[in-house]
């Protein structure tokens, strides 16, 4: 039988998907992932030397067949509902964090905000709060 994984995992898991959806993960979203959770609230008690062993389950996950399926119905699972926003908003953060999204990123993001049962106008609030986030000055 398969471990528990726990919700510091499951968030992990969902920032990491995101960052390799188009097949790469560039060094900028691995930084951004370690610094949310470095020091998030949600993260409180997570060790980040653990995100390499963390990102390693998961791409094994998603390799397997039904990958993105099993990956995704274990992050619903084991997220309580209150988290879900949470969740959405952290994939989000990572998405933009080469301010650049491609349509495999976006793909994530509309399977993932299905799959957690987001309503529109909540995540239109967290992609609108991305986008002011990282608008540039010039």
């Amino acid at each position: 039988m398969a471990r528990q994984v726990t919700v510091h995992e499951a968030l992990i898991y969902v920032m990491v998907m995101v960052a390799a959806a188009d097949g790469k993960m560039p060094e900028i979203e691995l930084k951004r992932i370690g610094r949310l959770a470095s020091f998030l609230p949600v993260f409180e008690g997570f060790d980040p030397e653990r995100i390499i062993e963390i990102a390693r389950d998961i791409q094994g996950i998603l390799s397997g067949p039904e990958g993105m399926d099993i990956a995704l119905e274990i992050v619903k699972d084991t997220l309580p509902h209150r988290l879900y926003d949470t969740a959405y908003s952290l994939a989000v953060e990572i998405a933009t964090a080469d301010l650049h999204l491609d349509a495999t990123e976006i793909r994530f993001l509309q399977m993932l905000r299905a799959r957690l049962e987001l309503d529109k106008l909540t995540a239109a609030a967290i992609e609108r709060s991305a986008i002011a986030r990282f608008r540039r000055a010039g």
